[in-house]
């Protein structure tokens, strides 16, 4: 896990990209950029750059945020138990930044294994399949054929 700077970052990231993902704040349900987005391509992680999910894997759950059945590497998402608001979920961190993703629930579509990654639209940068060769993502072209 790499260490990034948290006044570089603050420079870097939006306000809420800042707050989601190095102070695990929650965007607020059906305001993030991705909640209602389907274009084809890849979401990578806001701080790294690491690629974590497929368009292929998002769809309306009906939460408010985007939710994916699966992470596209799994060893790109690390999950740690919170306990914070006398809850016990599953959190999500990228592996790499370890910025906060969101929530991982068991309420998913049971043909796809019955996950649902709930992430925040603000830890996310979308990458369009026309981009991704530009982008150094062009091995991810694949899952697009």
């Amino acid at each position: 896990m790499n260490s990034y700077d948290k006044n570089e970052l603050k420079d870097k990231l939006t306000d809420i990209q800042f707050e989601v993902t190095q102070n695990e704040a929650t965007e607020r349900p059906f305001t993030g950029e991705y909640d209602d987005f389907y274009e084809d391509g890849i979401f990578v992680d806001v701080v790294s750059g690491k690629p974590l999910f497929s368009s292929n894997d998002k769809y309306d759950a009906g939460c408010g945020w985007p939710s994916f059945t699966k992470p596209i590497e799994e060893k790109e998402v690390i999950e740690k138990v919170d306990t914070k608001f006398g809850m016990r979920r599953t959190e999500v961190r990228s592996s790499e930044s370890n910025s906060h993703l969101g929530h991982i629930f068991t309420d998913g579509p049971q043909d796809k294994g019955g996950l649902r990654y709930c992430v925040n639209s603000a830890a996310l940068r979308f990458v369009p399949v026309d981009k991704l060769d530009e982008e150094g993502y062009g091995s991810y072209r694949k899952l697009f054929v």
